[in-house]
């Protein structure tokens, strides 16, 4: 059965997107009450001070490689894709400063006008029955009419201080309806109060837009917009081209300028977490002389830079001086000393044959340039002169010191001091001395794999005993170096043991220093023990300089010195022997390269060495050098022999317009603090209504309340003291 309706009263039928508007406005509000919410900036600032840690914690703006060697491949990795090694100018840092803005100033916006509303209200209609419900109350009959009374409170108050408004009016005293007519004291002070929070507030904008500024917003901005990229090439400035380099009308940035002494430049370098951007400045800045002063121990005390900045446009000269602490600007644009490296110092380099035993050669060069050498095998190495450092300032008081020691134990106070105190304090005595110029390169094979050295061109007296030549190797950038310590000889040169070493390379020299060796050792008349020590002698110094060759435990091959003697020993001779076995070999080897030592003298045309303790101190580390020379990563060490310093200047120039704006922001941030927590807002009421008094003269009832932001002892005290000067009650009732 079908049931039709009426067409009086037909059925509502929905029409699709009726309530869409309603559900926007709704989705709208309640967005907006989220942004300009306390809880949504609340967390948006945590996040920023969470990453603004990790910031100070991580090295910014560091190579890829150094963090992952410092956390490992996978934290490295995972570092590098938050971006935290630049965490201030990743997208995500931008965009939460971005949402703090908003979120801030719609907090601004809504609260500003009630604000207002209520810094110019006095609330002076307030219900008479609601002032008994204040904390602060009082109430008294006063000898005058309400005129007079007024009158005097008033003045009382505006002489105190506070702002009063006066109100004649009537008002409900009872419940029978009834009202009676009356004069209504309304007065404020510390208004500011209300002013500190919106110069808070708006303080936090300022200085988020500031940081936004001076960010990485509009060099990103540019990258996205303007169709620039980063470069992650290498090669000359000059070369780079215009899709990676930044219009000089950028409004922010911040790069290094490096500048050669007698040259100029007019082109910054933006570190970019991916690679770089080059910043075309208005100007070019020559450097006509770099200065450093240092303090009696060597280390840098003060370096600035002589410039002459020239306008592009105008062909204007300015010459200048840029120090530490002392910036030089130029059409908006600031100049700051950062530090200082080589411009491309001209160095003459001794290359020294380490596995060879071939004469030593030279080598010329530039830092920064390479150049091409053999590696003995007929494979060309690849040479990058990465630095030249005139002055390395040391620390070799550990090396005088046993570290290692065990020191006896203190009490709970001597503990605490070593702990506490201040950060540069010291259990151990500095000896900070300059032990001289050091050159760093770096070896490149053909599958582009780079070992990098830095060797020191004068020995280094490092425990009192014979001079040593410190030459550092590492395979990674971010690892320590790995010194190769090399005795000098009496004339203080490395060529003594350079040529001890090319001598053990040489099989007729070890075997007549084994045959000469024996001689001594053995009795002339017994040639059957000489014969007997003489095979096993060879073959230690054999094994000993890698002729001949000794598999490891893992089969591995073993190219010399102390661990080839090892592995000899240990697969050749019984564990019970293997103590008394070594210690004849040691000795067997001590005296045939002591007696080895002297024949490259005589060829030399030199004295040989005396038998006493400082030959023995230098054959002892000797002996050890020539054992870590086997597993030497190269083929030739370069010495620094001269050098022709060219000094440069790094420069940091910044256009920074948010740096204003950050200032003006702090003194907000200053008063706004200032006003809300120095300053009470306070609020006073004084009803006064006629009555008569017992012997028929007019009086005048008064009920008074004090309302605060805070209740404190300042707030009672005032009130105590405004009950007494208003209405006559003693300070103490």
């Amino acid at each position: 059965m079908i049931v039709s309706q009426p067409a009086s009263s037909p059925l509502p039928i929905p029409q699709p997107g009726a309530d869409d508007g309603s559900r926007f406005s709704a989705a709208l509000r309640a967005g907006s009450e989220l942004l300009s919410s306390m809880r949504f900036a609340i967390a948006l600032l945590t996040v920023l001070c969470i990453a603004s840690v990790i910031g100070t914690i991580i090295v910014q703006d560091a190579p890829a490689v150094n963090l992952i060697d410092q956390f490992g491949p996978f934290w490295g990795q995972l570092f590098l894709m938050l971006g935290l090694n630049a965490v201030y100018s990743t997208w995500w840092f931008l965009l939460i400063l971005a949402f703090l803005v908003v979120s801030t100033s719609l907090c601004i916006a809504r609260n500003t006008p009630k604000f207002l509303t209520d810094l110019r209200s006095y609330k002076e209609n307030i219900h008479v029955q609601s002032l008994a419900a204040f904390h602060h109350k009082a109430q008294g009959d006063l000898p005058q009419t309400p005129q007079a009374a007024v009158q005097r409170i008033g003045q009382a108050l505006a002489q105190s201080g506070w702002k009063v408004r006066l109100q004649a009016r009537s008002a409900n005293t009872g419940n029978d309806g009834a009202s009676e007519p009356g004069w209504m004291v309304a007065a404020k002070a510390g208004s500011w109060n209300r002013i500190g929070y919106i110069l808070a507030h708006s303080a936090i904008v300022l200085i988020c837009l500031g940081g936004l500024f001076d960010g990485q917003s509009f060099v990103r901005a540019m990258t996205w917009f303007d169709g620039k990229s980063v470069y992650t090439g290498g090669g000359y400035l000059s070369q780079i081209g215009p899709r990676h380099r930044l219009s000089p009308r950028n409004p922010a940035f911040r790069g290094n300028l490096m500048v050669t002494e007698g040259a100029s430049s007019s082109t910054a370098v933006l570190q970019q977490p991916d690679g770089v951007l080059l910043q075309d400045l208005p100007f070019a800045v020559e450097l006509k002389k770099f200065n450093v002063a240092y303090y009696p121990n060597g280390m840098p005390r003060q370096f600035e830079s002589d410039i002459v900045i020239h306008d592009l446009a105008t062909g204007r000269q300015q010459a200048a001086k840029v120090g530490v602490n002392h910036p030089v600007g130029y059409k908006g644009i600031h100049i700051y000393q950062s530090s200082f490296d080589d411009g491309g110092s001209r160095v003459t380099l001794q290359a020294l044959p380490m596995n060879s035993g071939g004469p030593p050669f030279t080598v010329q060069g530039v830092i920064g340039g390479s150049s091409q050498i053999d590696n003995g095998h007929g494979d060309k190495l690849r040479l990058e002169l990465t630095g030249l450092r005139v002055l390395n300032v040391e620390d070799l008081a550990q090396a005088n010191d046993d570290a290692r020691a065990p020191k006896p134990p203190g009490n709970l106070a001597s503990v605490l001091h070593a702990q506490l105190g201040a950060a540069d304090k010291s259990d151990s005595p500095q000896k900070l001395r300059n032990v001289g110029p050091s050159i760093s390169y770096k070896l490149r094979d053909a599958a582009g794999q780079a070992i990098e050295f830095n060797n020191y061109m004068r020995p280094v007296n490092l425990d009192d005993g014979v001079p040593e030549f410190l030459l550092g190797v590492r395979d990674a950038p971010g690892a320590p170096f790995r010194y190769l310590r090399i005795p000098a000889d009496d004339q203080g040169t490395i060529q003594g043991f350079m040529r001890l070493r090319a001598a053990l390379l040489d099989p007729a020299l070890r075997e007549r220093a084994v045959r000469r060796y024996v001689a001594r050792v053995t009795d002339p008349q017994n040639a059957k023990l000489a014969e007997q020590l003489q095979q096993p002698a060879l073959r230690t110094l054999d094994i000993f300089a890698g002729a001949e060759p000794v598999q490891g435990p893992d089969k591995e091959k073993i190219a010399g010195g102390f661990p080839a003697l090892q592995a000899f020993v240990t697969a050749s001779v019984p564990a019970a022997e293997r103590d008394r076995a070594a210690s004849v070999l040691l000795q067997i080897l001590g005296g045939s390269l002591y007696t080895l030592e002297n024949i490259t003298r005589e060829a030399a045309h030199q004295p040989p060495l005396p038998d006493d303790a400082a030959t023995q101190h230098f054959m002892t580390q000797a002996v050890d050098a020539l054992s870590d020379a086997a597993a030497y990563p190269a083929p030739v060490a370069l010495m620094l022999q001269s050098y022709d310093q060219v000094q440069a200047s790094v420069l940091q120039v910044t256009r920074s317009p948010g740096k204003l704006i950050v200032y003006l922001g702090c003194a907000l941030l200053a008063l706004g603090i200032f006003g809300m927590l120095y300053i009470h807002q306070r609020r006073l009421w004084v009803w006064l209504t006629p009555k008569t008094g017992g012997d028929g003269e007019p009086e005048t009832h008064a009920v008074m309340a004090l309302s605060a932001t805070r209740q404190t002892l300042d707030t009672d005290r005032e009130f105590t003291r405004l009950r007494a000067l208003l209405l006559g009650a003693p300070p103490n009732s």
